[in-house]
């Protein structure tokens, strides 16, 4: 891709952070969107729950990337923090379309972030962006928030979400709070470990995001995930071979429901949801396998 202005909402983030060292690293321009008054032609204020952007910042702008969002998994889902979940991605990305789509010459696309939480619970099932949502919080939520985005799909600009599963990091994210457990040999399955996990090495996901900035003929939803997901128990025993670590320590599914409370559903719910649309674009995996994703993950 020639060199280009590109403005990422969610930058501090665990995706946001490691986008935008790969951009500036290939020599692009980097707008961050921030909560604070601008402090230079890099920086754009705005106020995702009060629904403001300083829309005049993202002029010039060839792409708008919006990962922001309060963390799925930082506290326990109380009626306060699911509104906090709800209003921080939909009224954000409503505030960012609405913006990008009053600008005189909008960018050539629209990344947006969501989830493969857009499925809910999948069983043994295997989906692909052609299956319909699930139902809970999570689907219901991913589905307003990917819905936030429709005054930029009708200004005409070319519109994709990013539905993201669990990234494989140890700077964040679920994997960076296993990391350190399974480190100190205090890991293991979860519940009965049956439930399927549909992971993506960080690597991967930067990967595929600039694949989809990159491409003019791709839209639409897109799921970025390795392209076999595996059940908890293979996951737990693969922490065990990478790290040299014993696995001997499951959490019974009751203790997680009443340390997790509803966002336990997540967890032990299964997720086995395929990259479908992303593998039919001719997009490649560096780190397919979880072993290999792991081993990426402890060498940054």
């Amino acid at each position: 891709m020639e060199r280009s202005r590109i403005a990422v909402a969610g930058a501090s983030g665990l995706i946001g952070s490691a986008l935008v060292r790969s951009l500036t690293a290939d020599g692009h321009e980097v707008v961050r969107l921030v909560r604070r008054s601008a402090r230079g032609e890099d920086e754009v204020c705005w106020d995702p729950e009060g629904q403001y952007v300083d829309a005049a910042g993202l002029i010039g702008c060839d792409a708008v990337v919006n990962l922001a969002g309060a963390g799925i998994g930082d506290h326990r889902w109380t009626d306060a923090y699911k509104k906090t979940l709800r209003d921080s991605r939909v009224l954000g990305t409503a505030a960012l379309a609405e913006a990008v789509a009053s600008l005189p010459e909008p960018p050539r696309v629209f990344v947006s972030g969501s989830a493969i939480g857009y499925y809910g619970e999948t069983g043994d099932r295997t989906v692909d962006e052609t299956a319909p949502p699930g139902d809970g919080f999570l689907p219901s939520l991913c589905v307003e928030w990917e819905e936030a985005a429709a005054a930029v799909q009708e200004a005409g600009v070319r519109t994709v979400f990013a539905r993201t599963g669990l990234v494989v990091a140890r700077e964040g994210g679920a994997w960076g709070r296993l990391f350190p457990l399974f480190q100190a040999g205090l890991g293991g399955r979860m519940g009965g470990g049956r439930q399927y996990w549909s992971y993506i090495a960080l690597h991967d996901e930067v990967a595929a995001l600039r694949h989809l900035i990159d491409r003019e003929d791709l839209s639409g939803p897109f799921n970025l995930t390795a392209p076999e997901p595996l059940t908890n128990a293979q996951i737990t025993a693969a922490m065990g071979r990478v790290l040299r670590r014993p696995t001997l320590f499951p959490v019974p599914a009751p203790a997680l429901r009443l340390a997790l409370g509803e966002m336990s559903g997540d967890v032990l719910g299964s997720a086995r949801v395929v990259p479908e649309r992303l593998l039919e674009s001719g997009f490649s995996f560096a780190f397919p396998g979880i072993e290999e994703a792991l081993r990426a993950a402890l060498q940054r």
